[in-house]
């Protein structure tokens, strides 16, 4: 089994991009679980989301706690969250900011593999808005290979085009694109 955790603030898409990545999994015939967990909801309150992808059943609806991948909407949270608690040094850490892995290197105990991208600024640039979600699922796409980015791509278009329009889709479309491309593996 696959497990993600996601942290972000309320507003970020942390729930959404859960919901996303899970229903990317579906459509390739995996066995999903995808939920919340948060305190009030209200914009910029710390989110956690979790997610689950399995070839099985998946029977267990306990909170995520030993993920094999984390991913970090707002690197501000790891001054107060111990963010990697539960991912083995094999496992994956994916961090929206504009610094260096050195520097996160130096703040946190995980030894395993860092991402950094600045999926901030990628939505910035294509919609306008500080909305991280999608761009960083595209770094957890090439980091994990745990979808095809193809079957991601879709899921955040069909999921867009309907609340959004075609053009909001579409560049939430290209986000996760860019998102893909920005990591360096």
């Amino acid at each position: 089994m696959f497990e993600v955790r996601f942290h972000g603030r309320g507003g970020q898409g942390a729930k959404s991009a859960a919901q996303f990545l899970v229903e990317a999994a579906m459509n390739e015939g995996k066995h999903i679980q995808a939920y919340p967990d948060y305190g009030p909801e209200r914009s910029g309150a710390p989110v956690r989301t979790y997610a689950r992808i399995s070839d099985e059943p998946i029977i267990t609806h306990e909170p995520v706690t030993k993920p094999k991948a984390v991913v970090v909407l707002d690197a501000t949270l790891l001054e107060t969250i111990d963010v990697a608690e539960g991912l083995d040094n094999d496992g994956v850490l994916i961090i929206n900011s504009k610094e260096n892995k050195d520097f996160f290197k130096s703040k946190l105990k995980f030894k395993g593999k860092i991402y950094i991208i600045d999926a901030s600024l990628i939505a910035l640039k294509l919609i306008n808005r500080d909305s991280p979600n999608t761009a960083i699922l595209g770094a957890l796409v090439k980091a994990t290979k745990i979808v095809e980015l193809k079957q991601m791509k879709n899921v955040i278009i069909h999921g867009f085009l309907r609340k959004l329009g075609k053009s909001a889709a579409e560049h939430n479309g290209e986000c996760v694109g860019q998102g893909y491309d920005a990591v360096v593996l």
